[in-house]
């Protein structure tokens, strides 16, 4: 098994994948999401605990940006588009592979046009329309 070398782009820098590509890089991209979330959840706690006057509330709020643009940064030199927090797109060149953590697969598909709450089912949208981005 040889292991995958990606390259790694400037933030802003989408890259166009196909199906293969993009389920090759899936398990990076939902590790570095994994990790960031266990980072930030003792922060949610923790926001969720603090009166409003607090001093120690800008503080956990700035670790909580800081986390979340680590992570947006992150995914961004990988060539997805954070659409986001924790929810990214795969640019096929027509649409987009979509994925939210905690999904364990890539699994959803929509066009440009459409969004998280129009996705279908990827299947689905290989089986009707046989896109290239597939092969």
């Amino acid at each position: 098994m040889t292991a995958a070398i990606w390259q790694i782009g400037s933030p802003g820098d989408p890259r166009v994948f196909t199906l293969a590509e993009a389920e090759e890089l899936f398990p990076l991209v939902r590790h570095i999401t994994y990790g960031a979330y266990r980072e930030l959840e003792p922060v949610r706690r923790l926001l969720s605990t603090l009166p409003p006057d607090s001093g120690a509330l800008y503080e956990a709020e700035e670790d909580y940006e800081c986390i979340v643009k680590r992570w947006v940064a992150k995914m961004e030199r990988l060539g997805v588009v954070v659409k986001g927090l924790w929810l990214v797109d795969f640019d096929t060149g027509d649409g987009y592979l979509c994925w939210r953590f905690p999904e364990l697969r890539l699994a959803y598909y929509h066009s440009y046009c459409e969004d998280y709450a129009t996705r279908r089912p990827l299947r689905e949208v290989i089986e009707e329309l046989d896109p290239d981005w597939a092969c």
